[in-house]
């Protein structure tokens, strides 16, 4: 019998599974394989910090990154791309380096640098999914990490200033936004009628951009003016994922109203407290009792009969 698979992985919000671009990969993918995961997110856990995600945990064995997961995942005989021929595999392989090369920088920059976007978006976002201190903590290692990763893979100096390649890194992420948009056509994913590795990273990529409330992102925008690629992440959300947030939001209609209940039980023992307290400082068997004053010795003299 094989050994029950878990995934760690940050949380959802935004409509989607989960907000992490390398979490949203893998789980797609899981999808599309079917492969039976227990999904674990690290949110409100010390794992924020010492754990890095995506993380696949099977029997001993623990494996990270996307692309080594989905290697394990097709040892272990789930396989999206078992249909895909020689050249599709090959065409995967080099749109998933576009993607890394072509679209990540931005997408980084768009989530990590961007200062309107970090202040009110990520940052509050990650801040509220991490316990104390680690909310301090959290979003400014992944911003550091963020910012690191752009230089490295635009090929600059660590200490090279972020404002000289931005105009570069944008340019580069729409040109490969309209390459995706043109070879997905009108087809609903880019090898024939299933979905393979390549819908999983393409969706992975994509749909935070297309559901996180952005204050400011051109490149939010663009993606937007290409509805074919909007439908995309759409339509797997809705086919794969939809009975998933449908469980999510019953269950936080039950956390809420418990919590509703919870709050209206102790405000009622709190009044029925109070009321006690009141009836016992009313009550004349509990008030303090005051000694009579004794006579003074001037008027004990003017009391006594001459």
């Amino acid at each position: 019998m094989a050994a029950a698979m878990e995934l760690r992985c940050w949380g959802g919000d935004w409509g989607l599974p989960s907000v992490h671009t390398e979490s949203l990969i893998v789980l797609a993918y899981t999808k599309f394989s079917g492969a039976k995961v227990a999904v674990s997110p690290i949110d409100w856990t010390w794992k924020t910090i010492t754990v890095t995600v995506p993380e696949l945990l099977c029997g001993d064995t623990a494996v990270q990154e996307p692309t080594q997961i989905l290697n394990f995942l097709r040892k272990q005989r789930f396989n999206a791309d078992y249909e895909l021929t020689a050249r599709q595999g090959a065409d995967t392989m080099a749109y998933i380096a576009l993607l890394e090369e072509k679209l990540r920088p931005a997408l980084l920059h768009t989530f990590w640098v961007d200062a309107e976007n970090y202040s009110n978006l990520t940052r509050p976002w990650f801040a509220s999914r991490s316990p104390f201190p680690l909310n301090f903590l959290v979003p400014g290692r992944l911003a550091s990490g963020a910012l690191s990763r752009i230089l490295l893979t635009t090929g600059e100096a660590p200490l090279h200033r972020i404002s000289e390649v931005e105009g570069k890194i944008y340019s580069d992420a729409k040109e490969c936004l309209n390459l995706l948009s043109y070879r997905l056509g009108t087809a609903n994913f880019f090898f024939g009628n299933s979905p393979s590795s390549l819908d999983a990273f393409v969706f992975g990529f994509l749909a935070p951009l297309h559901k996180a409330s952005l204050p400011s992102s051109p490149l939010q925008s663009h993606l937007r003016q290409l509805d074919n690629l909007t439908g995309f992440c759409d339509n797997i959300l809705a086919v794969y994922f939809s009975s998933d947030h449908l469980c999510k939001i019953a269950a936080q209609e039950t956390m809420d109203a418990n919590l509703q209940k919870l709050t209206q039980l102790v405000n009622k023992e709190s009044n029925l407290i109070e009321k006690m307290d009141d009836n016992l400082r009313s009550s004349p068997q509990h008030k303090p009792h005051r000694p009579e004053p004794k006579p003074s010795l001037s008027s004990a003299k003017s009391s006594t009969p001459a």
